[in-house]
C-alpha cells in the first residue's frame, strides 16, 4: 500500500486482536478510513466493513481495498492492467504540472500516468472495478516517486526508485464483499448497525487534502489550478476541517463519539495531537468503561531526515524522533477485553521473533 503519515500499519495487530476479544462484533465501521490499511486488515479478519473517508482519493482506496470482491473483479483488472501496460507515454496535465512545474516523478514515468489515466477515463468503468484500476495506478507512482511520503515538496535530486519504471500491479484486493462511504465524518456517525466503531481521527496540523493533493487530482483527474512548488490543488489552500484546529477538534470529536450508534469505540490517537491521553479518556467516557495502551514507534521518515532550508542546507532540530501510539477501548468490560487482547498481541510478537 501507499506511504501514507499516520499510517496504522505497525499498530494493525493490536487493532485487530481488540476487534477480536470484542463479544459479539462482526460488523464494523471504519470513519476516517485513510488508506483503508485498517478497513483491509478488518476484512482480511473476516469483519463485514463499511470505510468512510470525505477525500476523493481515500474513498477510491476503500472502494478496492474493502467494497471490491476479488472474485468479481480481478479477471478483468487483470486484463486492463496488461493493456494499460502497452500504452506509449503521453504528456499531458500530470506531467507539466508535477514532473516539469515540480518534481513528484520523472517525466518519462509522468508521460505514462498521463496516458494511462486518460485511458481510464475513456473507459467508463463501473465505479468499483474504475477504483481497482486508480488504485494500482496511485501506487505504481508511488513506487516510483521523488518525495519523503508528503506531497508538500519533493526532493532537490531525484530519488533512486524514481529512475525506475513506472508498473501497474493488482493491488491486494480480498475476497467478500464491504461498502465504502465518501460522507462527512458526523454525517458517517449517524449511520447504525454497527458492533464497533473504529476512529483514527486527523489530530493536528497536518491536512491529509494537501499532504497526498497528487492522488486527489489523480483520481478526480479534473486538472485544477494549483499554487506553490509543490503544485498543489487550490482547494487545498481553501478547506479547512475541525480536526486540524487545536481550539476545535475537542467539540468535532465530542460530537461525532456522542452520535455513534455502536457498542464499543476504538481510538488510536498519537502523542502529537492536540488532544492529551487524558481528554480523551474523559471524551470516551460517555460510551462507558475506558482502556488504553500505549505502543511506542519511529517517527515518519522525514523526522529522520532533519529539517533542511530551499538550499538544501539542514536548518534546526528535529524535537524527537519517537511516538507514543495510544490505543483505547470504550464499551463494557473495556478494560479486560483490552488486557486480553494485549497479551495475545504479545504472545504473536513473541512468537513472530
Amino acid at each position: 500500500m501507499i506511504k501514507y503519515i499516520g499510517s496504522k500499519r505497525l499498530l494493525l495487530p493490536n487493532i485487530v486482536c481488540a476487534a477480536n476479544a470484542l463479544p459479539g462484533s462482526r460488523r464494523v465501521l471504519d470513519l476516517f478510513s485513510g488508506t483503508s490499511r485498517v478497513g483491509h486488515a478488518f476484512k482480511a479478519a473476516g469483519y463485514q466493513v463499511t470505510a468512510n473517508d470525505h477525500n476523493s482519493y481515500a474513498h477510491r482506496l476503500a472502494q478496492c481495498y474493502v467494497q471490491a470482491d476479488r472474485t468479481r473483479v480481478e479477471a478483468q483488472a487483470t486484463k486492463l492492467i496488461a493493456e494499460l501496460g502497452r500504452l506509449p507515454g503521453r504528456a499531458g496535465y500530470f506531467t507539466e504540472t508535477f514532473c516539469l512545474r515540480a518534481r513528484y516523478l520523472q517525466p518519462h514515468n509522468g508521460e505514462r500516468v498521463d496516458a494511462m489515466r486518460e485511458r481510464i477515463a475513456e473507459l467508463s468503468l463501473e465505479p468499483v472495478l474504475e477504483a481497482v484500476m486508480l488504485v494500482s495506478l496511485m501506487e505504481a507512482a508511488d513506487r516510483v516517486d521523488s518525495t519523503c511520503g508528503l506531497q508538500m515538496a519533493y526532493l532537490k535530486k531525484w530519488s533512486a526508485r524514481s529512475h525506475n519504471q513506472l508498473e501497474l500491479r493488482m493491488p491486494d484486493v480480498l475476497p467478500g464483499s464491504g461498502a465504502a462511504l465518501q460522507l462527512d465524518a458526523l454525517e458517517a456517525a449517524g449511520r447504525g448497525g454497527f458492533d464497533l466503531v473504529y476512529l483514527d481521527p486527523p489530530y493536528n496540523q497536518h491536512r491529509y487534502l494537501g499532504n497526498y493533493h497528487v492522488w486527489e487530482s489523480l483520481v478526480r483527474w479534473d486538472k485544477p489550478e494549483v499554487y506553490g512548488l509543490a503544485m498543489k490543488r487550490v482547494d487545498a489552500k481553501e478547506y479547512k476541517s475541525d480536526f486540524n484546529s487545536r481550539p476545535r477538534i475537542k467539540e468535532a470529536l465530542s460530537r461525532v463519539i456522542a452520535r455513534l450508534d455502536t457498542r464499543y469505540v476504538l481510538v488510536s490517537f498519537n502523542n502529537e495531537g492536540y488532544l492529551s491521553h487524558a481528554e480523551l479518556e474523559q471524551m470516551l467516557s460517555t460510551r462507558g468503561e475506558v482502556a488504553s495502551l500505549e505502543l511506542n514507534y519511529k517517527r515518519y521518515v522525514g523526522a529522520q531526515i532533519g529539517i533542511y532550508n530551499p538550499q538544501g542546507e539542514k536548518v534546526g532540530r528535529v524535537s524527537h524522533l519517537r511516538n507514543s501510539e495510544y490505543l483505547f477501548l470504550a464499551g463494557p468490560d473495556a478494560h479486560r477485553l483490552l488486557a486480553q487482547s494485549a497479551d495475545v498481541t504479545g504472545a504473536i510478537s513473541e512468537s513472530a521473533e
